[in-house]
């Protein structure tokens, strides 16, 4: 499932002189499912149903 918006993500990378590689966008879409999950968590354990930029 893709989480990211890759075109934006390519143009970034593009700015900074840079490629991406093949595995690159597997990686980036666990890291954010990751994040996600552990953010929601955190909201949870402070007893809210909202996610905040302090979760990440």
């Amino acid at each position: 499932m893709a989480l990211a918006v890759k075109s934006s993500i390519k143009t970034l990378v593009k700015k900074r002189k840079m490629r991406i590689s093949g595995d690159f966008w597997k990686a980036l879409d666990e890291r954010i499912t990751w994040k996600v999950k552990r953010a929601s968590d955190r909201a949870k354990a402070n007893g809210r149903k909202t996610l905040r930029g302090a979760d990440l």
